[in-house]
């Protein structure tokens, strides 16, 4: 749809022109201020219905030669335009039309060009520079600040400190943080998307959407309520590092953050708003700020469902092969996805030497498998290395082709800064060439990414299932802050579906026997909950196989949707979501620790007679959390369904009309 841009005159668009008191561009439905102030240096605040969220923020962009945009900014010429726009999603993980209405404001300034431009919606705003520089420019620093209250309180995914590598290497897989905001040390460093809540206000997710050619930021707390956004230095020297999984390591960075060209538009710094908690989870402002696709010819993109066999340890049983990593184990996942109407298997860490994607396991016939995958019309997926895959890359794609391969997972980048930002470009590019969609491990959030390169359709960044292996940490109550928190910068690949369940108590971190916390029907839900256009499958096949059943309702969850809408929801309590994929409708809920009972008022169906696949949580499931019941309900429009989440719990329901 064609975008309505209105030029307003200055005189309407502005209650305020003075430097002092801040020019002010407000969102459509006049709730969201934002004032930019240009006196003493450019800084910007925000406000909700005249209450003050974000105070006086300075920023700014240094670059090389003491030159720093917004430190004296000389104002030429200010603009203002409304878009009422609709952006058609073709790899839709919540809606295929997507609303794009914002006010902007744009202020050019002078001695040297470069501009600032603000957008507000009614869900949330941003800002970015852009420059129009002949020559290239070095950027040493950036200034981009986030005032506080020191009261509110944060969400935050703190990095943890590697023994062998810098602050700026991590794999954007931390748990949440809660604290005061003048609680939180200096030290500590996190990545993006955090959430913070003032209390009566509404909550505010702070991060960030196309960046290209430039660093990813981080965050730490500056002082009196301030968060200051922080980039990782261009990197001037790197090892190679890593037994098993090889991986370049920085040991040198410059004292600049990106060198670029003069005349380019830097990221976006994004604050998503909320009201209501629910809101969060709906929430697309990240994509709708990314760049526009530029794949010209989307058709062969194919969503969809696929296993995996890494979280589990290739642990089959009751097979007549030996299982692991050979040809009988993969057909064996082949027709298992056949079955139950998976779309693909991924073949997953192991197939080929790490260090050599042409030399395949021994017990392996890529040939074979190949062949059968495409008899049986399921699509054939590869794990490679990052640094393998960046060395062998024309090749490497050139026998994926071969193979009938459409999806790759590259894995252990475990950074953002400049340049590992020009491997995820590079890599998006040529897959884009071959018609091979892509999911990058071990990486920061899309921060828009997957709306610039569409094929490039989800992406790690979340602490998953795969954490239930060594550790408590991918719990319930994370499980739903991150559909809050982290979901907000994209979709993610969490890879729900682990069909051995766990309560608190019974829970351990067993490798080969991989348990989840929570109840089988929280894995469940999340293939609805989550946004993800590709859903991994971790669970075991061989389990699968005893419970046709649920893994045919599984089974039938659509991957990408027409439209979401999340019907109930708080912040790291719960979560119910409804998605519609045709003149179909699934409802999806995620709980915490705590039991609850929730009527749910069925008034989005129109008129007619319904009926509903539902799976809940069995009577013992707070004992048992394998616990589930499958039932078949008939329905109306308007009337309610009495849903009981169970500790750690989990609801789904397929509605189709009869």
């Amino acid at each position: 749809m064609r975008a309505i841009a209105v030029l307003i005159p200055i005189s309407l668009c502005f209650a305020s022109l003075t430097a002092a008191q801040g020019i002010r561009v407000l969102s459509p439905d006049g709730k969201t201020e934002v004032s930019v102030y240009t006196e003493g240096g450019l800084a910007y605040s925000v406000a909700y219905l005249n209450t003050p969220l974000v105070l006086k923020s300075p920023i700014s962009l240094h670059l090389e030669g003491d030159f720093a945009l917004g430190a004296a900014p000389k104002l030429r010429h200010r603009s203002y335009r409304e878009v009422r726009d609709t952006i058609i999603s073709p790899v839709p993980e919540k809606r295929v039309r997507i609303p794009d209405c914002f006010n902007e404001l744009s202020l050019r300034f002078g001695e040297k060009p470069y501009s600032l431009t603000v957008r507000v919606y009614d869900d949330g705003l941003a800002w970015r520079f852009a420059t129009q520089f002949r020559d290239s420019i070095t950027v040493r620093s950036e200034v981009a600040t986030f005032a506080l209250r020191g009261s509110d309180i944060l969400y935050y995914p703190q990095v943890v400190p590697r023994d062998n590598a810098d602050i700026y290497h991590t794999a954007f897989e931390e748990p949440y943080q809660i604290n005061a905001i003048d609680s939180i040390p200096f030290t500590s460093l996190f990545f993006n998307p955090v959430l913070t809540d003032p209390g009566s206000a509404p909550k505010l997710v702070i991060t960030e959407s196309d960046i290209e050619d430039y660093p990813g930021m981080f965050l730490r707390v500056k002082g009196d309520g301030v968060l200051r956004g922080e980039f990782a230095p261009y990197p001037l020297e790197e090892v190679i590092i890593g037994d098993e999984f090889p991986q370049a390591i920085v040991t040198r960075r410059a004292q600049w953050i990106a060198r670029t060209s003069g005349t380019r538009t830097f990221p976006w710094r994004v604050i998503a708003l909320a009201a209501d908690d629910r809101c969060l989870p709906e929430n697309d402002i990240v994509y709708r700020l990314a760049s526009p696709s530029r794949v010209a010819d989307v058709s062969w993109i194919r969503p969809g469902k696929a296993t995996d066999e890494w979280i589990i340890g290739i642990n089959l049983y009751n097979v007549p092969f030996r299982a692991g990593l050979n040809t009988d184990t993969y057909k064996y996942y082949i027709d298992f996805a056949k079955r139950f109407g998976l779309e693909r298997i991924m073949m997953d860490a192991g197939w080929s030497d790490y260090r050599d994607l042409f030399r395949i396991h021994p017990d392996i016939d890529m040939e074979e498998i190949a062949a059968y995958a495409h008899e049986q019309g399921i699509g054939l997926s590869l794990w490679a290395l990052a640094n393998t895959l960046d060395r062998q890359l024309e090749p490497a794609l050139e026998q994926f082709n071969r193979w009938g391969v459409d999806f790759i997972m590259t894995d252990f980048m475990d950074r953002d800064d400049q340049k590992m930002m020009g491997f995820y470009h590079r890599i998006a590019e040529a897959c884009a060439r071959r018609k091979i969609m892509v999911m990058y491990h071990g990486a920061f959030k899309p921060a828009g990414f997957n709306r610039t390169w569409p094929h490039a359709v989800t992406r790690e960044g979340v602490l998953g299932s795969e954490y239930s292996i060594w550790s408590e940490k991918a719990d319930p109550k994370l499980n739903v802050l991150q559909a809050f928190i982290r979901m907000v910068a994209g979709p993610m690949d969490y890879e729900p579906g682990l069909l051995q369940n766990a309560t608190r108590e019974t829970f351990r971190p067993i490798f080969g026997n991989v348990m989840s916390l929570g109840t089988r029907c929280h894995q469940l839900a999340m293939f609805v909950v989550y946004d993800s256009p590709i859903q991994v499958f971790s669970g075991n096949p061989s389990t699968g196989y005893q419970e046709p059943e649920f893994m045919e309702l599984l089974g039938s969850i659509p991957t990408v949707w027409d439209e979401t809408r999340v019907l109930e929801g708080k912040l790291g309590d719960y979560l119910i979501t409804l998605r519609q994929k045709g003149d179909e409708w699934f409802i999806g809920a995620i709980n915490d620790w705590t039991e609850r009972f929730i009527n749910l008022d069925l008034g989005f169906l129109s008129e007619g007679s319904y009926v509903a696949n539902i799976c809940e949580d069995g009577i013992n499931a707070d004992r048992y959390a394998a616990d589930y019941r499958l039932y078949t309900l008939e329905i109306a429009a308007g009337d309610t369904l009495h849903l009981r989440l169970a500790p750690g719990g989990g609801y789904l329901a397929r509605i189709r009309k009869k």
